[in-house]
């Protein structure tokens, strides 16, 4: 009997060097991935910082076109 305790507790420290292993192996992997997470945090705020660049270029072209059209067409009216 002592011989198959030996042996299940042989088998028990084997498996839970097994967990470990894969443990750490899960650490490692959600490490990386928290590591790419800011990466692309990081990649959308610069995305957003882009983008309300070129709104507000936008406004300000839209803001332009508008007026030399109101320009445009004073003139033609007579209006200046």
């Amino acid at each position: 009997m002592d011989y198959s305790v030996e042996a299940r507790i042989a088998r028990l420290e084997s498996d839970v060097a097994h967990l470990r292993t894969d443990v750490a192996d899960m650490k490692a992997d959600l490490r990386s991935l928290r590591d790419k997470m800011d990466a692309l945090r990081d990649s959308i705020g610069s995305v957003r910082e882009s983008i309300m660049a070129v709104k507000v270029w936008g406004l300000g072209l839209g803001l332009t076109i508008a007026a030399g059209g109101l320009g445009t067409m004073a003139r033609a009216f007579g209006w200046i």
